[in-house]
């Protein structure tokens, strides 16, 4: 019983901190492992090749802001095969190689 009751404390101040991450406009190194699901190593490399967006106020340690994290996440949008066809569908048409 005891363990149980540990086990959905441990739970509920794992979503509190989640939380809590998700309402903090800048986050630090580690809460942006979190955010992104990335280990220290890969997010560490991201910084240094310059790869993401990330802030150094002091040239120490690194923050990020949220916002731009979310608009990195984002980035190279993959199409769906249906707008793919819709493209070659539209650029045949306007080519005037096939007529309706």
């Amino acid at each position: 019983m005891d363990t149980n009751i540990i086990e959905q404390l441990n739970r509920i101040e794992k979503l509190l901190v989640e939380q809590q991450t998700l309402q903090k406009q800048v986050l630090n190194f580690n809460e942006t492992c979190n955010y992104l699901e990335l280990s220290q190593s890969h997010l560490y490399k991201l910084t240094s090749t310059g790869a993401i967006p990330h802030y150094k106020p002091n040239g120490k340690k690194i923050y990020f802001q949220r916002e731009e994290l979310d608009h990195w996440l984002l980035r190279n949008r993959m199409d769906s095969q249906d707008e793919i066809e819709q493209q070659a569908a539209d650029y045949l048409i306007k080519k005037g190689r096939v007529k309706l």
